[in-house]
């Protein structure tokens, strides 16, 4: 009987859980899109607003770009899912690159004063510099499309995991520096078990503000670089404007601000399992 009783009470308490959730991250958003929807379907009645409402954008790229995302028809004419595919290839590449050197370096530079002093105004210059500004000396260095689109992730990318992993290893507490010297760690032994897990916040901070900027630059640079990809896709459409053409523009911006949204929270929840076994 207890224990029908205690069953009873663990079935109650995750369903009140269940129900929070939906009431509180659920039903508010489903809302907001819903407003947000209606008011852009009552901007279409105005003859003279040029863009397609909601429902003749679903229409006009229901078959195929919806409903068969994979489709393939050679060269660059492929279905949203392969763009995407194609994109995320290039931002994993660009962005693994930029948190393996982001992550070294900045432990590097946060440990060693000097050195922070002699680089810090420099990449304060280099990080103001816009994404696309580099794609021209990337295709100069690179002579290709693709490396030079990666280039880009990487250079943009790897600045706010630069300088949040920096902060972070200069803002480690003076105990654990102490309870080092006690224990006598050094070299190598000293950044597994004191520096790196001290940092480890400030790591993902700058992977999840990274991640962002790489899908922004990504999109961006494949406008002009070209090939397979949904920035290439965009751009394509927009060069042979017709009233379907802009519905697959927004369409593509749609699955744009999803995988955008996807990554994000990707890498917060890889954050919060890290850092949470960091504190245990």
């Amino acid at each position: 009987m207890a224990a029908i009783v205690g069953s009873r009470k663990v079935s109650n308490k995750r369903q009140k859980a269940i129900n929070k959730f939906v009431v509180n991250k659920v039903i508010p958003p489903l809302m907001a899109l819903t407003i947000f929807l209606v008011i852009w379907q009552l901007l279409c009645l105005n003859p003279n607003f040029k863009l397609p409402g909601p429902i003749e954008t679903i229409s006009e790229t229901w078959n195929p770009f919806i409903i068969h995302p994979f489709f393939d028809n050679g060269e660059s004419d492929k279905g949203l899912g392969w763009q995407i595919l194609n994109s995320l290839g290039r931002v994993g590449l660009g962005f693994s690159l930029a948190a393996i050197v982001g992550v070294i370096l900045g432990i590097f530079i946060g440990v060693n004063t000097l050195l922070y002093n002699a680089v810090d105004p420099i990449f304060q210059v280099l990080r103001t510099i816009p994404p696309l500004a580099w794609l021209p000396i990337s295709l100069a260095a690179f002579q290709q499309a693709n490396p030079s689109a990666i280039f880009v992730i990487f250079i943009t990318s790897i600045w706010p995991i630069l300088i949040n992993t920096t902060v972070g290893v200069q803002n480690i507490p003076q105990d654990y520096v102490n309870v080092a010297r006690v224990l006598r760690l050094k070299g190598i032994k000293f950044y597994l078990k004191i520096v790196f897990p001290a940092t480890v916040p400030y790591i993902f901070t700058g992977l999840r503000i990274g991640i962002g900027l790489s899908w922004l630059a990504i999109v961006a640079a494949e406008m002009l670089v070209g090939g397979v990809g949904i920035g290439s896709f965009i751009w394509d459409a927009y060069n042979t404007t017709t009233e379907t053409n802009m519905s697959e523009i927004i369409i593509a911006l749609v699955y744009v601000g999803l995988v955008g949204l996807i990554l994000d929270r990707m890498v917060a929840f890889v954050a919060e399992k890290v850092v949470t076994t960091e504190q245990k």
